[in-house]
């Protein structure tokens, strides 16, 4: 399922540009929810939610460690900053789904928006 997952992340990057933030938000409340957990103030998880998403990307994913940990530290964003209140928010939505169950609706939310694409 990994694979599969991390395949569809690559192909989610070339949706058109017209998907809508609806589905843009829906896509990274689920791929936070399977690459990194709940979303969650708790010290403990933030440390070892750090620690997962550096032994996983590595430097690479520098920006995306600094999202994890704002995040994390902040909480839900203030309303003066729409944009990340909102990616929280598509996060929290999915809270409860296990990794594997975000994957597998990750999955199928790409097909469903590559099949929309097509048949525009």
């Amino acid at each position: 399922m990994q694979e599969e997952f991390e395949e569809y992340a690559e192909k989610a990057k070339t949706l058109p540009e017209n998907t809508t933030n609806e589905n843009k938000l829906i896509l990274y409340g689920l791929y936070k929810q399977a690459t990194v957990g709940p979303v969650n103030t708790n010290t403990k998880a933030i440390i070892i939610r750090l620690h997962d998403c550096n032994m996983r990307y590595r430097s690479s994913r520098i920006q995306e460690l600094v999202s994890v940990l704002i995040s994390f530290l902040i909480g839900r964003p203030g309303m003066f900053n729409l944009k990340d209140r909102a990616k929280w928010d598509a996060w929290k939505a999915v809270e409860g789904k296990s990794k594997e169950d975000a994957m597998s609706d990750y999955i199928t939310k790409v097909k469903q928006l590559q099949e929309e694409a097509a048949a525009a």
